[in-house]
Formats: C-alpha cells, structure tokens, sequence
C-alpha cells in the first residue's frame, strides 16, 4: 500500500468513527436519555446545618459512646419513632412522633473530609470546586429551572449569609437569590428607612427616571434592559404586597411559640414565602451559636450539642405539621443538609472531628414515599452498608421530586453540563 493510499483509507476510517460517535453522543444526549419518576413537591425549604452535625448524635443513632473513656458510640441514648425499627437520638422527640413524613437518608457521602468551605460548596453545588467553572447551586438550579411559583416575588430566597456557594455560578444572576439577616425587617436593601416618606420615595424615581433617559446617550439599549429589568424587580419587592410576607406578627401567638427561637421564626418565614410563590428558601441554622459552636461540634461544642438538636426539632416538626395544616407539606420538600459527618470517635478534647464517607441528609414532606430511614451504616457510622447515595444521587432525587430531570444539561456558554453529575434518584422514595 502507497503511502498516499493509506492516508486516505485512515482520513476515511477516521470520519466514519466520528460520525458514529456523533451519533452515539446525539442517541445518549436526546432521545435515549435516561428518564426517572417525577415528584410532587413544587417548592423547597433546604435547612442547612452549618459546621456539620453528627450523624451518630442525631438521625442514626448507634450504641453508646463515652467521650472521656474516649469510647466510639454515640453521646444521647437512642429512642422510638412512630416508623417501626427507625429510632433517632433522645433530642429529637417532636420529630420522632411524624418520622412516618420524614426519610433520613443515612449513607450520603463523598471525598471532602477536612475543609468546611469545600465541603459547603459540594453539598450546595453537588460539585468539587473546579478552576474552570462555577457551578451553580442546587437553589438556582431550581430557580433557573422552575422560576418563581407566582409573579412579584423571587424564585430564591436565602435567609441567612450569603455565600458564593449558594449562588448562581455560570447561570447567571437571574438565578440568584434574595438575602436577609433579619427576618422582620425583610430583605437587606428593599425595605424603605423610616426618615424616608413617599414624597421623598417619589422624588427619588422620578430622579432615577430623568438619569435613565440621559444613560441612552452613552449605553445602548441591550445593557439598559438588563438594568431596567432589575431596577422593576427591586421597586416591585419593596412595595407592601412582598414585604408584609414578613410581618410574622399576623401570625397566631401560639403558633409562633411553638416553632421557638430565632431559628424557628426562620422555619415560620420560610412557609410565608412559599405560601406566596417562592419556589426555594435556605434557612440557616447557624447563625447565632446558641451552643457556643454551631454544628461544628468540637470541644465544648459537644457538650452543648443537644441544645441545637432541640431547637431543630421543635422548628422542624412545627414545621411540618403547620405545611400540613395549609395542605402544603405534599407539595414543599423540606431538606436538611450539612456539609459533612461526624466520626464515632472522640477527640482530645472530647468532641468530634470530620468524616464525609457517610452522614445523613433528611428529606420530609415533598409527597415523597417516606420510610423513617433509607440505608444501612456499620456499627460505627463510618460505612454504608445497603443504600449507598453518593452526592449527585442525593441531588438527583431532590430534582426528580420538584419535576426536574436529574439527567438533563445545562449550558455554560456553549459547553454543556449534567445538572448532577449523572446522579441516580432513590426511586423508591420516588413511588
């Protein structure tokens, strides 16, 4: 064979592969995609225990430990739920009594171990932080996906700091979110200081008014739009109409004390927000330190660990039984999320350090199949044994219970990515 000749063979050989491999790439991008069982749940309320809440002290309790004996086991005794053979640890009694809307999934897992901000931004973002590319949240991932429930109000709400990790990423802003600290005052930079009437509010757009027909002169109009676009959105979620969501004062006062603390008054927020059209909120639970560490229970964190569990617990299942109340628990999944673990083992100080080879996310309501528990650890919480549910699966099957193929891509300009990372749902909680 002449050289010439098989260049030509080999170019023709080569052409024909790829476009056999473009098929194969267009069978597995369309028509053959994988396709899963959808969910009911229409909104998200993602609890996010910051600093990373022990397993073993909370939703899968083992044998007793003892911290100064430094004997691994868990730190509360173990009771009951109203779901046969599932217990949780004795903090968490109000939750024991719905555990029948409750699944705890109990063998989430990944390779972040020793770093919080890593392990934060991969339970938020379902991914390892990359160089090239900034990966949206799961919370704008819904937004971007499924857009507010009603006109007027945003998609997304994060009551709590905000961080890189709970944002859009390569999105856009249009999937962010909308902050707040406090939860009275509503959103940081909407509401109206009081020095300001609305004479004054008046004259301030009217203003602003004269400012955007001089900007036409030196912007053109596309870039104009964007602002125009934001400048309604912020004009309109200041009015009454979104800002009386919160005034948690029209709420009954029993109602109010039964969800507790700050914290709870955050868990109340939230189903206000959902109940007018806000699709996902994250409501942080560490925010005050009640426990002198939050869930990044070291040392003295330990000891006062339970006094966090409470306040999740009376929060959590108020919460609960009011969506219920409202007929909205089968359509508000509720996930509580942490970064990573914690080992049986203690410390030298008496607490307990990192493991993200196996912990526990809770998801409630959402219309999902509940079960009290999903998966099987070892003795020590340190191993899955039956039910493995790796981190894009996790996130697969919150997407497939608010409607979202857990297959699909999203595109980072012209560069498509999996929306899980090829995660795989737990179709049993699916039905």
């Amino acid at each position: 064979m002449k050289r010439r000749q098989f260049f030509q063979i080999a170019g023709a050989g080569g052409l024909a592969a790829g476009a056999n491999l473009g098929l194969s790439l267009g069978s597995e991008g369309g028509q053959h995609i994988a396709h899963f069982p959808k969910g009911k749940a229409e909104h998200c309320i993602h609890i996010w225990l910051g600093g990373g809440a022990a397993q073993i002290d909370t939703w899968d309790p083992k044998a007793l430990g003892d911290a100064k004996a430094k004997k691994p086991g868990s730190y509360y005794p173990a009771i009951d739920t109203v779901v046969p053979g599932v217990q949780v640890c004795e903090h968490l009694g109000r939750c024991a009594q719905v555990m029948d809307r409750i699944t705890a999934v109990r063998t989430v897992n990944h390779d972040v171990i020793d770093e919080h901000a890593a392990a934060s931004n991969r339970m938020h973002t379902g991914r390892n932080v990359s160089g090239t590319t900034v990966y949206p949240s799961l919370g704008s991932i819904v937004a971007h996906e499924k857009g507010a429930a009603e006109e007027g109000v945003p998609a997304y709400v994060v009551i709590g700091y905000p961080n890189f990790s709970r944002g859009p990423g390569f999105l856009g802003a249009k999937a962010g979110f909308l902050y707040l600290l406090d939860t009275e005052a509503g959103p940081a930079g909407l509401k109206r200081s009081d020095h300001v009437t609305l004479s004054r509010q008046s004259r301030r757009e009217a203003l602003l008014a004269k400012m955007r027909e001089s900007a036409t002169e030196f912007r053109n109009e596309e870039a104009l739009s964007g602002y125009d676009e934001a400048l309604e959105e912020s004009l309109r979620l200041a009015g009454p109409k979104f800002m009386e969501v919160f005034d948690l004062k029209t709420e009954k006062g029993d109602l109010r004390n039964s969800y507790g603390g700050e914290f709870g008054q955050r868990c109340l927020l939230a189903r206000r927000l959902i109940q007018r059209g806000v699709r996902f909120i994250e409501v942080s639970h560490n925010m005050n330190f009640v426990n002198g560490t939050g869930w990044d229970t070291h040392n003295a964190g330990q000891l006062n660990q339970h006094i966090l569990i409470e306040e999740l617990d009376k929060a959590m299942s108020t919460l609960i039984t009011d969506l219920e109340a409202h007929g909205l628990l089968d359509k508000t999944l509720i996930v509580v999320n942490t970064e990573f673990g914690r080992p049986s083992a203690f410390d030298g100080g008496g607490g307990r350090g990192h493991q993200g080879s196996v912990f526990s996310v809770v998801l409630a309501g959402g219309g999902l199949q509940h079960r009290g528990a999903w998966g099987v650890t070892d003795d020590l919480c340190k191993e899955p044994l039956e039910g493995a549910c790796g981190v894009p699966d996790l996130f697969a099957t919150i997407l497939a219970d608010l409607g979202i193929e857990p297959r699909k891509e999203l595109f980072d300009g012209d560069r498509p990515v999996p929306i899980t990372d090829q995660g795989t749902p737990i179709v049993e909680l699916l039905g």
